[in-house]
C-alpha cells in the first residue's frame, strides 16, 4: 500500500479525451460504461473506530482498467480481507434468525419474513492491484494528482470528469479528506472484487454511497452490521431507506472471532453483540448522501 499527500496545486488544463467515472470508478478508456450491481460489506463500529470489510461486484461495457476511489473520514489502515467472511457471517445469521418479531419502530426493527435473512453469490474473482491512500487538501489537487498518476500508468490524455470533481468537492466540504485508490481490470463479465479491509477512526458508523451517484443502473448493497447497541440516528441516508432484513441476532465473542478476529478485538471481546443485515436498493444515481448512523 502506498500513501501520498495531495497539496494545493494548479488545476490541469482540459485535454482532448476524457476518463469516465461511474460509481467511484474512473475508466482508462474513453466512453466506457461502468456498473456495480452488488455491493457487500461487514462493518464493526465501537463508537470511535470502524472496520469496514468491503467487496463489490463490477463490470464494464468493454475491457478496461479502472481506478476505484473510496472516500473515508480519517486516515485508514488498509489490509487484504476474505470474501468468504460474508458467506460465513450470512450463514450464521440465517441459522439464528427468528421469524416472529415486532415491525419497524423508532430504532432498528424489521417485518417478519419466511425467507432467509441473507444470501451470498460470488462471481469471477478479481484482485486488487495497486492500492494507494491519499490525503486530499483541495478538489483541484485531487484532480491534478489523479491525472498525473494515470499519466504514469500510460493513460493517454487523462482528464477527470466534472461530475467527479464536484463530488470530491462535496466530500472535502464535509471534512472527508482521505481517499483510497485501487487499479482494477474489468470486462463485460460480472466480477467479484477481492475483499479489502479498512480500519479508521470515526465518530459515526460510515459507508460511502454518494461516490456512486454518477454510475449507471441499479445496485443492491448488503451490510452486515456489528455495534455495541442498536442505532437510531441516520443523518445521511434516512432510516426509511435502510431495510433491516431480520431481527438482530446475538453473536458471541468466539463466533465473531471465527469470522473476523480484528472485529472481535475492536469490539472488546463482548458477549452481548448483535449482528444484523441492512440493505440499500435503488438506482446508484439516486444516492445523494452517504450512510451515516449513530
Amino acid at each position: 500500500m502506498k500513501k501520498v499527500s495531495i497539496f494545493l496545486v494548479a488545476f490541469l488544463l482540459l485535454c482532448a479525451s476524457q476518463l469516465f467515472a461511474d460509481g467511484g470508478f474512473i475508466a482508462f478508456k474513453n466512453g466506457v460504461r461502468m456498473f456495480k450491481p452488488n455491493q457487500r460489506a461487514m462493518i464493526a463500529w465501537n463508537g470511535s473506530k470502524e472496520i469496514l470489510l468491503l467487496s463489490t461486484d463490477m463490470r464494464a461495457s468493454e475491457a478496461t482498467e479502472v481506478l476505484e476511489v473510496v472516500p473515508l473520514p480519517s486516515e485508514p489502515k488498509v489490509t487484504k480481507g476474505d470474501v468468504e467472511t460474508f458467506r460465513r457471517a450470512t450463514a450464521l445469521i440465517n441459522s439464528k434468525s427468528r421469524r416472529n418479531y415486532a415491525g419497524r419502530g423508532g430504532k432498528e426493527a424489521a417485518p417478519a419474513s419466511g425467507r432467509p435473512a441473507g444470501e451470498v453469490t460470488f462471481h469471477k474473482k478479481i484482485g486488487a492491484h495497486d492500492i494507494s491512500v491519499a490525503h486530499v487538501l483541495s478538489r483541484d489537487g485531487f484532480i491534478a494528482w489523479v491525472e498525473k498518476y494515470l499519466g504514469s500508468l500510460q493513460v493517454q490524455n487523462p482528464v477527470t470528469p466534472p461530475a467527479t470533481g464536484k463530488i470530491i468537492g462535496e466530500y472535502l466540504a464535509g471534512k472527508f479528506a482521505w481517499f483510497v485508490f485501487d487499479v482494477i481490470s474489468l470486462d463485460e463479465v460480472l466480477s467479484t472484487g477481492e475483499a479489502v479491509e479498512y480500519h479508521f477512526k470515526t465518530k459515526f458508523l460510515y459507508y460511502p454511497m454518494k461516490i456512486t451517484q454518477t454510475a449507471e443502473g441499479a445496485t443492491t448493497v448488503d451490510l452486515l452490521i456489528l455495534t455495541p447497541k442498536l442505532l437510531s440516528r441516520f443523518p445521511g441516508i434516512p432510516s426509511s431507506q435502510v431495510d433491516l432484513r431480520h431481527e438482530p441476532v446475538p453473536i458471541s465473542s468466539e463466533e465473531l472471532r471465527s469470522l473476523n478476529p480484528d472485529m472481535d478485538a475492536l469490539l472488546g471481546h463482548r458477549e452481548d453483540m448483535k449482528l444484523r443485515i441492512w440493505r440499500l436498493e435503488g438506482e446508484v444515481s439516486s444516492f445523494k448522501q452517504d450512510l451515516i448512523a449513530q
